[in-house]
């Protein structure tokens, strides 16, 4: 009887499995998400994930002696000499996470799609860059399977070395640039030049530079040939054309949040950066520094009593931590060490400043030095007013009242001339100042140039042997999980920590 009941009613629960059935696939299809996303929105997101994290207040600027902290805990870093990987990884994992695996995944898309040509090369350029400011970093860095976790599913990619790295990206730049095509496909959503040809061509050009200038101590004949190859091209030469993120309320400036948020009151002009400024009457300080004259504590930086005058400004001096920071302040006669001179979080560091990464000023002074070496056709005094020209004129795109009058440029260019027979050394000090708030480019050059000629930090108990810091470390996550890769490039390249330098770093 029971077999009985189960045959007769099986067909009817069969009809009914089928009806069920009908329409499942819809009923379970979300139809208002998003299948497959335009990878020129891809391109964007890597574009503003380009702009640095604050951490580059820890380390790269702190290094370079431009802004310093005196606090420990979470800011331990450049101020001490001494290694917080909390800190050190937050570019690796930014670049990794959010440009890379972006740029890799819209290569892989549309690599073999004509009508994109122009979108696949701008792709190329911007990976180029972002993998240029990882291994400068880091050095050896996992390059040529590096970000292809989610394309290749390859988790525990292999590290390369530093001189395969460059050599790879002075290729990649090379084929890239000229690639872009002007009468394709105009890919005008593009954050970063709303589809520019001519702009992506000086941006491409101007990071090959770059990258030819960072051989100059380990390969001069490698740096000049490249040079010349950009400077033929055409590389950025005006404000305008500068490669730079926006920010909004929305996509904010990393530092410029640091500086506006529970750090507001504990990063300080470092006395070196204030101190050349000064020295040289340089117009620069008034638009960057503020003061907040008799501040006995942090909520006493009040509007009422900031002042940008240049010649009260007093930089905090190296080597202190909050108690003996106090102490220093106290022989100046300061009412705390909060009196000490900042980078202006209501000018140049709002959380809505631009970041700038790759500049006319910049430009002009690498393309100064490489006249001065004879490597490139024109005049190296031109090249250099052009670059102090071009980074007092950018000091208005943060703020309106930030801009520097032309009559001081002038005045300034006339007071401090160019001097061949020092050449590398104004050159690159002038790269520094033209570099602030741009820490891993600043990091970078003074290692490859050795200008300005900073002091080391004199804080005792440091982490490292040497002068200064020469690199970050790798993260921890990295030694965890692909430790025998990690173990493979620090037994060619040198022991993972502050002192070891990178390849293009020769000393």
């Amino acid at each position: 009887m029971n077999k009985l009941f189960i045959f007769r009613f099986l067909p009817l629960v069969l009809v009914l499995l089928l009806a069920c059935d009908e329409g499942f696939d819809e009923l379970n299809t979300n139809e208002t998400e998003a299948t497959s996303v335009d990878p020129a929105f891809q391109l964007n997101s890597a574009i503003i994930n380009m702009s640095y994290p604050g951490s580059v207040l820890v380390y790269d600027m702190g290094i370079v002696q431009q802004i310093i902290t005196p606090n420990s805990g979470v800011l331990t870093g450049a101020n001490f000499n001494q290694d917080n990987r909390n800190s050190t990884e937050n570019m690796w994992v930014n670049y990794y996470r959010n440009v890379i695996r972006s740029t890799r995944d819209i290569i892989s898309r549309i690599e073999d799609v004509p009508e994109r040509n122009n979108l696949l090369q701008m792709t190329r350029i911007l990976q180029a860059h972002a993998f240029m400011l990882l291994t400068d970093t880091y050095g050896d860095i996992p390059y040529f399977e590096g970000g292809k976790a989610f394309t290749d599913q390859n988790f525990f990619p292999v590290y390369d070395p530093q001189q395969e790295v460059y050599a790879d990206i002075i290729s990649e730049l090379s084929q890239a640039t000229p690639a872009l095509d002007a009468s394709g496909t105009i890919e005008n959503a593009d954050v970063l030049y709303g589809g520019d040809i001519e702009l992506w061509k000086k941006y491409g050009n101007s990071l090959l530079l770059r990258a030819g200038m960072r051989h100059s101590k380990i390969d001069p004949s490698t740096a000049q040939q490249v040079v010349q190859r950009a400077f033929q091209n055409g590389v950025i030469t005006s404000n305008d054309e500068n490669a730079l993120i926006r920010h909004d309320a929305n996509y904010v400036n990393g530092p410029g949040r640091t500086l506006n948020a529970t750090e507001a009151n504990n990063y300080y002009l470092a006395a070196p950066f204030v101190e050349y400024l000064q020295e040289n009457d340089d117009p620069r300080l008034e638009a960057i520094a503020v003061r907040y004259v008799g501040a006995a504590s942090g909520p006493e930086q009040v509007p009422a009593i900031a002042s940008n005058d240049p010649d009260i400004q007093i930089g905090m001096p190296m080597g202190n931590n909050d108690e003996t920071a106090r102490q220093v302040a106290a022989e100046l006669d300061l009412a705390s060490f909060y009196e000490f001179s900042q980078a202006d979080r209501n000018r140049v560091v709002q959380q809505t400043s631009p970041m700038f990464l790759v500049t006319a000023a910049q430009t002009q002074l690498l393309l100064a030095e490489a006249a001065s070496r004879d490597w490139i056709s024109g005049s190296a005094e031109t090249f250099y007013n052009a670059g102090v020209r071009a980074h007092m004129q950018q000091m208005a795109l943060y703020d309106e009242d930030s801009t520097i009058p032309e009559a001081e440029i002038d005045a300034y260019l006339a007071a401090n001339p160019f001097d061949d027979a020092n050449a590398l050394e104004q050159i690159n000090s002038q790269y520094w100042v033209a570099s602030f708030l741009n820490g891993p480019e600043a990091f970078a050059n003074f290692r490859r140039s050795g200008f300005p000629d900073l002091d080391p930090n004199p804080f005792p108990n440091q982490d490292i042997s040497g002068d200064f810091i020469r690199r970050l470390t790798y993260p921890s996550s990295e030694i965890a999980v692909n430790s025998e890769n990690v173990n493979a490039a620090i037994s060619r390249m040198g022991a993972d920590n502050l002192d070891t330098r990178v390849w293009w770093d020769a000393e």
